[in-house]
């Protein structure tokens, strides 16, 4: 039944919940059409291709794209279940227990193994306190399970006690779920979304690898998994973005992504943005973290948003759409943000030169740089005040000679050379370059940022993601948690697993305990 047909609630909060209900349908039925319309690209590919090399490219192209469409339709039909929770909306219950109704209970395999997982009543009656109980029934539901390198079948067990002395039917109730009625476990999940996010398998390819231990997952049921999965885990990644712009010293960074407009079958560049918190080279006990958000375009707004609320310092590079991060605020005269600039960059600007050329004044210009980082080396893990004494006896006469080398440099080569252009690039930034030395708690580079970019760059050419750009928002959402529990030491496919296994009924305003540096990985 489409929610465009029912009765409009006069409950004004049962309305608005109806009305985001109805977006979501909306949105669910355009994807839904989009899919189609792959799908049919693909047949019309597979019968019409010219080359088999350029055939085989655009289905692998088709089938990312409907991997993240699907996933697209099951976020959002996670989302309206969870409305439907908040307010009983009828019509939208109604829909949602017609669509499980229609999916068949899909049969595993007998060959994989079966773990048996008896869930006991207690052996008195909880209505009457007698103690004369006789089994009548036993429910019995599969979960397939994955154990490092092979599946298994977990058993969930429960068998119905009748009271002989009130008659009344006791049994226990199944265990939580990571998606309700669904096939996965926790275990399974979790290998999924760090094969996709951290392994750079694309679900299709899951699919087949799945194939081959004879167990039929195919690319659709694995993307209602994935997009479940995105819904169920937004909040710990926003108590992340928390912790991360609550640092003093922070880094940020942003990469280009591939951003397929559903329609018009072209591609377009959205972007990933990031931002660090990490203190570890001077000796902060605060935990690690990296936050990313996705965005459309590379406007200064992103930028903002993404440090909404931040103080302190701002490691980052040159681009503009910080700048208004650096100005004073209107009411204290006080910048938010102080920016520290990167010596990585000005350095890599030289290199590129020297490479291309073999300039003896680049190779120079390089060996000085190069004492300044064996510098860094030396005092990383030091604490802030020894680290800025030593910067102050070191550092500063080796950046006062680098500076007049570089204008020296100027004075010998012409003005329109690369070289020239990267020194000028360097000179113009010097206050923000130089910045590093007067406190103990900032870095020379911004290289924390550019660890963080590093696994979407490897990854971005094995997904697309969807026009509406929720792709983009659940890689932001998978990506925080997988990057942030690596920078705490934990395995992020173990750290996934015990996370999803008890989040569905954990208490939401007690979610910073599930953060990586407060949770406890159950290693089994």
């Amino acid at each position: 039944m489409s929610l465009a047909a029912a009765k409009l609630p006069e409950n004004i909060d049962e309305l608005r919940v109806f009305a985001a209900c109805l977006q979501d349908e909306l949105y669910a039925k355009t994807l839904h059409l989009e899919k189609v319309k792959a799908q049919l690209a693909v047949l019309k590919r597979a019968r019409y291709g010219r080359s088999s090399e350029k055939l085989d490219r655009d289905i692998e192209q088709m089938e990312l794209m409907l991997g993240e469409l699907e996933e697209g339709q099951a976020q959002v039909q996670a989302k309206r279940e969870k409305q439907a929770d908040v307010v009983a909306l009828p019509a939208v219950q109604v829909e949602a227990k017609k669509q499980r109704a229609q999916k068949a209970r899909r049969e595993l395999p007998e060959h994989l193994p079966r773990e048996r997982l008896e869930h006991k009543p207690d052996c008195v009656c909880p209505n009457c306190g007698g103690n004369r109980l006789r089994q009548i029934g036993v429910d019995e539901r599969n979960v397939l399970e994955y154990v490092p390198s092979h599946f298994k079948v977990i058993v969930h067990s429960r068998p119905k006690m009748a009271c002989k002395d009130c008659e009344s039917i006791n049994q226990v109730p199944m265990p939580s779920m990571p998606i309700v009625k669904g096939l996965p476990g926790p275990s399974l999940l979790a290998h999924v979304i760090v094969s996709k996010y951290c392994d750079h398998l694309p679900l299709h390819r899951q699919s087949d690898i799945y194939a081959r231990e004879g167990i039929e997952l195919d690319r659709s049921l694995l993307a209602a998994w994935v997009g479940h999965m995105a819904e169920l885990l937004t909040p710990l990644a926003e108590a992340v973005g928390k912790h991360v712009r609550q640092g003093q010293t922070l880094h940020a960074d942003d990469t280009p992504v591939p951003v397929l407009e559903p329609g018009r079958g072209k591609t377009r560049t959205g972007r990933l943005w990031t931002a660090v918190r990490d203190e570890r080279p001077w000796g902060s006990q605060a935990p690690p973290a990296a936050f990313y958000q996705y965005s459309p375009d590379r406007t200064g707004e992103r930028a903002e948003t993404l440090l909404a609320g931040c103080t302190g310092y701002l490691h980052a590079d040159a681009y503009a759409g910080f700048n208004r991060l650096y100005d004073p605020d209107p009411k204290t005269g006080i910048p938010r943000l102080t920016e520290v600039a990167c010596w990585a960059h000005a350095r890599r600007k030289i290199y590129d030169v020297f490479e291309a050329t073999k300039s003896p004044v680049a190779l120079d210009l390089l060996e000085r740089m190069g004492k300044l980082f064996d510098i860094e080396r030396a005092i990383n893990g030091k604490y802030p005040d020894e680290r800025k004494r030593i910067r102050g006896e070191q550092s500063l006469p080796l950046l006062d000679d680098l500076k007049q080398a570089f204008e020296a440099a100027l004075n010998k080569i012409s003005g329109k050379s690369q070289l020239a252009g990267a020194i000028r690039y360097a000179l113009s930034r010097w206050p923000s370059l130089t910045r590093y030395t007067t406190d103990g708690r900032l870095e020379m580079t911004n290289n924390a940022a550019e660890r963080a970019i590093r696994p979407l760059a490897l990854g971005r050419k094995n997904w697309l993601f969807a026009g509406s750009d929720t792709g983009g928002d659940r890689a932001s959402i998978m990506y925080t948690l997988i990057e942030t529990a690596k920078m705490n030491d934990l395995n992020p496919e173990a750290y996934l697993r015990d996370i999803i296994a008890q989040i569905a009924d954990h208490p939401i305003k007690k979610i910073d305990q599930l953060l990586p540096w407060n949770f406890t990985v159950k290693i089994t």
